[in-house]
């Protein structure tokens, strides 16, 4: 189980961050360095038919030597890109051997502090190893820790022939981050019955409800005049995004809500007189109220666009649905996942996802596909951390699945 750190770390140091700006799969070439290494590294474990396509997406198979015939075949999904809202260059993880539970320097030349007072899931951690950044770029956990500690799982199974198991498909994607993971992910090819994203954050964490998701891109068309003879001439574009702003709610912003509760999320703006175009996210868990959120914001358009004359332009763009619906026919896979868990010694903490994950368009693609825990915290940004106990504790949950599934 220790090989899990030395993987990690080893795959932190390669940049792979996506950019939503590029048109290509992968987006970035950069992610297909990790691709290749994987491949190389899945090959020398005795995995068979290791590939990766022309999009960079990387698939294996363990064979099943599973007593019991013909098992279900279970597959294990992680993502290779990390986040372009913080820097996945020169990562430099640090180890924090047996955290005292007080601030961490993450950078004396910065003087970049993580402290229990802004992060007091830390205090949970106290006398154990932690790996954290060194406060200048994101560490990747999200989800490279994902990825090491599939690959973990797959050599402590291959080095333990007496777990049975049955067959097991390992699928590597790329531009998970900017919403593309699954766009090419081919679930033909992959041929498992059910898989599991190790995609998730703290230990335990297990997730097969998640956002319905939509974009709003809303343009507005002003009429610029010079403003010493603009009376009854000129019309702001700016002030009538204002007023569509104002007309949705404040507490339906992301930073007021928190569980099942939905939200508008106003996410860029760029205006001029004559033309501003802005953009919302769109969530909520329950379908009927998503849909309610959009009509909502298509009426608003309507309104002004009556008032002002047809000026108001609202697109509007599906993103992903909750997979709670393909997931719970089968729920079985949710409760094996539980099984391992508890025989880890891990307590499932059975969460909503307040987000989406690659698993929901899968789901939905026809791949059940509920995410499991990696372990880390604060993800994105330069307070990101993951203790070693967690990671270990995933590769257990795995290993478990594994056994569970070989034995139906």
């Amino acid at each position: 189980m220790k090989n899990v750190v030395e993987k990690f770390l080893r795959y932190v140091k390669i940049d792979t961050e996506s950019d939503e700006n590029s048109e290509t799969c992968p987006s970035t070439k950069k992610q297909l360095n990790l691709a290749k290494l994987l491949v190389d590294e899945l090959k020398d474990l005795g995995l068979t038919d290791v590939s990766m396509d022309e999009n960079g997406y990387v698939m294996a198979t363990l064979i099943s030597n599973s007593d019991h015939g013909k098992t279900p075949v279970v597959g294990f999904i992680a993502h290779m890109d990390t986040s372009p809202d913080f820097s996945g260059k020169d990562v430099n993880p640090q180890l924090i051997s047996n955290y005292d539970g007080g601030e961490i320097l993450l950078n004396k030349k910065e003087k970049i502090i993580m402290s229990p007072k802004d992060f007091p899931e830390l205090k949970k951690y106290q006398g154990k190893d932690l790996i954290t950044t060194d406060g200048t770029s994101l560490l990747g956990a999200d989800d490279k820790a994902g990825v090491a500690e599939i690959m973990t799982a797959m050599e402590y199974l291959k080095s333990h022939p007496e777990i049975k198991h049955g067959t097991i498909r390992i699928g590597f994607t790329p531009d998970e981050e900017i919403g593309r993971g699954a766009d090419r992910f081919d679930v033909k090819k992959f041929a498992a019955d059910f898989a599991y994203t190790i995609d998730g954050g703290e230990i335990g964490e297990l997730e097969y409800e998640n956002f319905n998701a939509a974009l709003a891109t809303i343009t507005v068309s002003g009429r610029n005049v010079h403003p010493g003879y603009a009376k009854d001439k000129m019309i702001n574009s700016i002030h009538i995004a204002k007023e569509l702003d104002a007309m949705l709610s404040v507490e339906q912003r992301p930073e007021f809500t928190a569980g099942y509760e939905g939200f508008y999320h106003l996410i860029d703006f760029n205006g001029k007189v004559e033309k501003t175009v802005f953009r919302y996210i769109i969530r909520d868990h329950n379908r009927q109220k998503f849909e309610f959120m959009k009509d909502y914001l298509r009426s608003c358009t309507d309104l002004l666009n009556s008032k002002y004359g047809n000026r108001v332009e609202l697109g509007l763009k599906d993103q992903y649905y909750n997979m709670k619906e393909k997931i719970e026919p089968v729920m079985h896979v949710v409760e094996t996942a539980i099984q391992a868990m508890k025989s880890a010694g891990v307590k499932p903490l059975v969460v909503p996802i307040r987000g989406g994950t690659d698993g929901a368009r899968l789901s939905y693609m026809g791949l059940p596909t509920p995410n499991i825990f990696t372990g880390g915290h604060n993800f994105h940004g330069r307070f990101e951390y993951i203790p070693v106990e967690s990671m270990q504790k995933a590769v257990e949950v795995i290993v478990g699945i594994a056994r569970i599934v070989g034995a139906k």
